[in-house]
């Protein structure tokens, strides 16, 4: 399963609606990894960890218990990015929960969703609860964001779904059944979310069939990056290796992986790395396939990764690997 994280779409809006009731950033970002460096560290993603806390502060500084029905009733097409343009392209309504199945993890890697047809309606079921903490946000805001984007589709904007949810009434339950409709169940054994299955042949205005399938292709290579191991230290030796004979230096890396420098120093901190160990791990592993797999001079492979004199290139090899080039082909040989 990815690491869980969510859209920074999702936190950029959540920290416009906490900052338009005039609360200090400062005091919303404190206990998290945008503490220091605030938005600009912000990267395509952020940790569920730094999310909860991001809610925790939000809620304690505006006092107000409601922010996961408001966030997720701000969740458009738009901010939903790649997967919210290929839903618009569409034929109908079931391309859409196709396709939503395949690539929901895109926006709550965390969770686990069970979808089949009941009694001529859909019903979406919550097999593993979200990530983020309080558990009432995390129901609220995927809820209400289902429903507003349901709305958009359809282009139904007093749609209603029928919700059930695994906890009490909260103070404000009254809410619930403003947002949703008379629908609204507590103290379920799991959450679902359920509408007509009729409108599953809602045709869609937006469709496009070629369009589909690019954004289908963008969200499965965005998915399959999301699956793999996301620490920075292999994010960047996964960088340098496919810019083979570039090697950038730190900070158009982080900038490639967006992050500040700074952030981005940090991390490999964490991870106990460090840029430069990671550039001379695949110089050397670049160094070593030219040496046994090319007749190349040695000057030629030294200018390749990156040194201009064989005598220095020499010197840094024998460091990285404990073998001279001349071992390594010269070996290759045998």
């Amino acid at each position: 399963m990815p690491t869980p994280s969510t859209p920074a779409q999702y936190v950029l809006i959540l920290i416009d609606m906490v900052e338009s009731q005039g609360c200090d950033h400062d005091r919303l970002f404190a206990g998290t990894s945008l503490a220091d460096s605030g938005i600009a560290s912000l990267g395509a993603r952020i940790s569920d960890l730094d999310f909860s806390r991001l809610v925790k502060n939000a809620q304690g500084l505006t006092g107000d218990p409601t922010l996961g029905l408001q966030l997720g009733l701000r969740l458009n097409l738009s901010a939903h990015a790649v997967l919210g343009q290929a839903f618009m392209t569409c034929r109908d309504l079931a391309g859409v929960m196709d396709l939503f199945l395949k690539f929901y993890h895109l926006l709550a890697p965390a969770l686990t969703l069970q979808f089949e047809e009941v009694d001529e309606r859909c019903v979406l079921t919550i097999v593993s609860e979200p990530y983020v903490t309080p558990i009432e946000f995390g129901y609220e805001l995927m809820y209400a964001a289902v429903l507003n984007t349901l709305r958009g589709l359809l282009n139904k904007p007093a749609l209603q779904l029928r919700v059930e949810l695994p906890y009490p009434r909260p103070a404000y339950g009254e809410l619930y059944r403003e947002i949703f409709g008379e629908g609204v169940h507590f103290d379920c054994p799991r959450g679902r979310i359920s509408f007509p299955r009729e409108l599953l042949l809602t045709l869609l205005p937006s469709s496009n069939t070629a369009l589909r399938a690019l954004y289908e292709a963008e969200c499965a290579r965005l998915l399959a990056d999301l699956e793999e191991d996301d620490s920075v230290a292999v994010r960047t030796l996964r960088l340098l290796r496919k810019l083979e004979g570039q090697y950038p230096q730190m900070p158009q890396i982080a900038d490639m992986l967006n992050v500040s420098p700074r952030t981005y120093r940090r991390r490999l901190e964490e991870e106990q790395q460090s840029f430069q160990d990671l550039l001379d791990q695949v110089r050397a592993e670049h160094a070593t396939r030219y040496l046994q797999n090319t007749r190349l001079p040695l000057s030629s492979i030294a200018y390749m990764v990156g040194f201009n004199d064989a005598s220095n290139f020499r010197r840094a090899y024998l460091k990285w690997t404990g073998r001279s080039p001349k071992e390594v082909r010269i070996g290759t040989k045998h």
